[in-house]
């Protein structure tokens, strides 16, 4: 705290804020010290900003895709820890290793990129930038240790090993290893041979149980034991009851009043065949399984005979009431154990011989024996990712708080913000406040907080895709000019920062003012837009009658050839009529009598403040809400909409605003030819009718002496005067 009281900050206002000047090495050294509340933003996405993807993802610490003030202060620390010379941080040029450290951590580093030197060939080189680092698979070879504890298939030369980490990935999903490959970790090896183990242990217990014997045809043994169980219940019942009292013998069989009400009836349908007994109680205690049984029941004994004895027991040609027992206890306990099942998501993916294949053969084990052996290794790869992770903050850490904790790259124009996408050409318009989007309707509900007109678009780049996408969502806030034609499904053209054109379109439009001047306009606009809507109307409607009546004369004319009496002339309706619009027109005339006339008898310098008077009374409501909206304009919800955390106003002013949106120009110097001849031709009479009207009130005048006034009379003769008078 002491350090930060005794450094002295430089401020600079823009946006309606005071933002911190980031400058030098001792504004860095000094960060922590400074209050978050004069910070222009608390927390940023790791998506869609143009900064180097690999050195946020190094700031984000918690990998959980956004970048908050912590890590900021944590990464600045970091940095300043292993730079001799931080000076370098605000400097052009590559990574100098003369401006590491002298200590342990600049050791280490130096010698990681010696190693790195050596194997771009460059030994005797003293300098190092991020395209020496891009190409993960030159500092860390996929079939090399790499010590991040990742496992790709490239790792091992086991064909065994490298199908069970395929196996693995496809199951529960790959993590990529340092060397940019797909690979699996301890914690997924773990996970997935937990599952492999219950599945494995579920399967034990089936053949602990016996559950295996009728094989693959386990589940057609149960539904055809389960279709037979009652009536093979009810005949074992029927026996017990015989044994039990041997008048029932006869009686557990089936009636002959039965049988002879049966016989005289057509057998075709077997309904009330079974329900007779599957067999006769005199068979004894065992089943029959090929002769003497219910003919309607024959199939399903078949089939209960053929899916479940025959696997037990071989051909049988009668059942036991124990075999029937045992029969049954089996199909219990197989359903019990099915209902038992391991909910396992590698079940899904894998057949239970490949999984149980892979806990028998200990592959687990040996997998493990891999992580070991790549994280030997993880001390001097570490050196290397600490390497990478230096030579990426040396390019863009300054650059990041200079949008982060200020927005001195955004209101000193001098370079774009990281937030600024490109720019878009449309509707004789260049703006540069572009932000990359996701979701537009999610973004608009808080964007249209900004106060600013915005427009949203698809881009998209067919069959040219760029960093592997063909279309991404922008959105465009226009600060100058007019809105002229900018609505949904005009087109324009998208440059992103790195130069790609992208076809624009226009999807979502939130109205905001966009200058005072297009506010006084505005009333006019609507009246008149108002006013050409109701005559296009009126116009329609009166066509379509038209057409209807005539479609209905001619109808009538082929219907009924018939001539219909035309009615009859009636005067008096018509003279009502004539007398109302006289009326109308002679109230519309004296009105206009009295405004002219009360214009006229103003002094000739009252007449202009007359005019901006009426211009200001219908224009002045609009252009005062303009101007309260303007001052409101806002970056802030903008970059909200997109998972900023902004701390600050950050206004964008009438003069900013024009200066993000440029109007069409012509070059300086060009030669301009005015005559278009294609031009609407002129129209003559509305100009004579405001000559003859200027005319007209200039007569007036001149008649009542506007133009020559009297000289006011003096008190003594106009004393005299009256006199004369009396």
């Amino acid at each position: 705290m002491t350090q930060a009281l005794a450094h002295r900050w430089r401020f600079f206002r823009a946006g309606g804020f005071d933002q911190v000047q980031l400058d030098t090495p001792a504004d860095l050294a000094a960060l922590r010290g400074l209050d978050q509340k004069l910070w222009a933003s608390l927390a940023c996405p790791v998506n869609n900003l143009e900064l180097d993807r690999r050195m946020l993802d190094y700031i984000d610490q918690n990998r959980d895709g956004r970048i908050r003030a912590p890590e900021v202060l944590d990464v600045v620390d970091w940095t300043l820890a292993r730079l001799a010379d931080p000076a370098v941080l605000f400097e052009d040029g590559p990574l100098q290793l003369a401006s590491l450290t002298e200590d342990a951590e600049g050791a280490r580093l130096r010698l990681a990129a010696r190693r790195l030197l050596t194997v771009l060939g460059r030994p005797e080189a003293d300098s190092l930038t991020p395209a020496d680092t891009d190409e993960l698979a030159l500092l860390f070879p996929p079939h090399e240790s790499n010590g991040d504890g990742l496992v790709p298939a490239t790792l091992t030369s086991d064909p065994q090993l490298q199908a069970a980490i395929a196996d693995i990935i496809a199951c529960l999903g790959a993590q990529t290893d340092r060397s940019g490959e797909p690979a699996i970790g301890s914690e997924q090896i773990a996970a997935f041979f937990d599952q492999a183990r219950q599945l494995h242990g579920w399967h034990a217990r089936a053949a602990e149980q016996g559950l295996s014997a009728f094989g693959e045809g386990t589940v057609a043994a149960v539904e055809a034991l389960g279709a037979v169980q009652d009536k093979i219940d009810d005949y074992f019942t029927r026996v017990a009851m015989s044994e039990f009292d041997p008048r029932a013998s006869a009686l557990m069989n089936a009636q002959e009043e039965e049988l002879v009400r049966l016989a005289a009836r057509s057998l075709a349908d077997a309904g009330e065949v079974a329900e007779l007994p599957l067999a006769v109680v005199q068979h004894g205690g065992e089943l029959p399984l090929r002769q003497g049984l219910n003919p309607a029941w024959r199939g399903a004994i078949e089939t209960f005979r053929l899916q479940v004895v025959v696997p037990v027991y071989g051909e049988l040609d009668s059942l036991s009431r124990e075999q029937w027992q045992h029969l049954v206890g089996l199909c219990s306990n197989y359903l019990t154990w099915r209902a038992e099942m391991p909910a396992v998501a590698i079940a899904d993916v894998l057949d239970r011989a490949r999984i149980l294949e892979l806990v028998e053969q200990d592959v687990e084990a040996r997998l493990m024996a891999l992580v070991a052996q790549d994280l030997e290794v993880a001390e001097a790869a570490d050196g290397l990712v600490e390497l990478d992770k230096l030579i990426r903050l040396r390019y863009g850490l300054v650059r990041l708080l200079r949008n982060f904790i200020s927005f001195q790259n955004f209101y000193a124009r001098k370079e774009k913000a990281v937030f600024q996408a490109g720019m878009l050409y449309i509707d004789g318009k260049s703006c540069e406040l572009v932000v990359e989007v996701g979701d537009v309707e999610a973004h608009a509900a808080v964007a249209a907080a900004s106060d600013c007109f915005l427009l949203y678009c698809n881009c998209t780049r067919r069959g040219e895709p760029v960093r592997g996408r063909e279309t991404l969502n922008i959105v465009v806030a226009v600060t100058a000019g007019s809105e002229g034609n900018l609505q949904a499904g005009r087109h324009g053209l998208f440059y992103d920062r790195d130069g790609n054109d992208w076809d624009a379109t226009v999807v979502k439009v939130v109205q905001n003012p966009i200058s005072i001047r297009e506010a006084f306009w505005s009333p006019y606009r609507r009246v008149s837009t108002l006013v050409s809507e109701q005559i296009q109307k009126f116009a329609a409607s009166r066509d379509a009658d038209m057409v209807n009546q005539t479609a209905a004369r001619v109808g009538e004319a082929g219907a009924a050839p018939a001539a219909t009496p035309a009615p009859a002339f009636d005067i008096a309706k018509f003279a009502g009529i004539f007398a109302a619009i006289g009326l109308a027109v002679g109230a519309l005339g004296t009105a206009l009598a009295a405004v002219v006339t009360g214009i006229l008898s103003l002094a000739w310098w009252q007449i202009p403040l007359l005019l901006i008077g009426v211009l200001l009374a219908i224009s002045g409501p609009s252009m005062l809400l303009a101007w309260f909206k303007l001052r409101r304009r806002s970056l802030g919800p903008i970059l909200d909409g997109n998972g900023w955390a902004v701390n600050s106003q950050a206004r964008i002013s009438i003069p900013f605003g024009t200066a993000l949106t440029q109007m069409a120009a012509l070059p300086s110097g060009s030669d301009r030819a005015l005559h278009d001849p294609y031009a609407d031709k002129p129209m003559i009479w509305p100009w004579v009718l405001a000559l003859l009207l200027v005319l007209v009130l200039g007569y007036y005048a001149w008649d009542q002496g506007m133009f020559n006034p009297q000289p006011p009379v003096p008190a003594e003769t106009a004393t005299a005067g009256e006199a004369a008078a009396d």
